[in-house]
C-alpha cells in the first residue's frame, strides 16, 4: 500500500489488482486535490477500510485476489464508520448481476473498464462537488 498526502485534500482508497491500473489512476487523481492510497488485493483493503482514518472515497475493482470486490463492498457497508462512505465500482466484468449487486450495495457508480483516465477523474471530481 502507498499514501501520498498532501495539505488540504481528499483521501481516495484505490484497489485493484492490476499495478499499472493503479498507478494510472494515483498519477491523474494526484494531479488534482487528491491524496491516494492503494490497495492491491482484497484483504489489505479490508485491513485499510477497518481504520479509523478518514477515507472520502473508495474505487474498489470487482475481481481481486484473496476476498473478492463484492464481499469488500459488503464488508465495508458493515463498518460503522463507512456507511457513508461512496463507492465506486471499476470492473472489466461485463456481468449484469455483479453490476446489480453492487449498485444494490450503494456503490454511486460502476465503471467498466478500459476507461479513460481523464473521465474517470471527472467523476471522482463530480462525487465531491455535489
Amino acid at each position: 500500500m502507498t499514501t501520498h498526502s498532501p495539505a488540504g485534500s481528499r483521501h481516495v482508497l484505490v484497489v485493484d489488482d492490476e499495478p499499472h491500473i493503479c498507478r494510472i489512476i494515483q498519477y491523474k487523481l494526484e494531479q488534482g486535490p487528491y491524496e491516494v492510497s492503494v490497495c492491491h488485493d482484497g484483504l489489505s483493503a479490508l485491513e485499510r477500510l477497518r481504520q479509523p482514518d478518514p477515507i472520502d472515497l473508495v474505487l474498489l475493482d470487482l475481481m481481486l485476489p484473496q476476498i473478492g470486490g463484492l464481499e469488500v463492498l459488503s464488508e465495508l457497508r458493515r463498518l460503522a464508520h463507512r456507511l457513508a462512505t461512496p463507492v465506486l465500482v471499476l470492473t472489466a466484468k461485463g456481468d449484469d448481476s455483479d453490476r446489480a449487486q453492487a449498485l444494490a450495495l450503494g456503490v454511486l457508480d460502476v465503471v467498466t473498464k478500459p476507461f479513460s483516465p481523464r473521465k474517470l477523474r471527472a467523476r471522482v471530481d463530480d462525487v465531491f462537488s455535489g
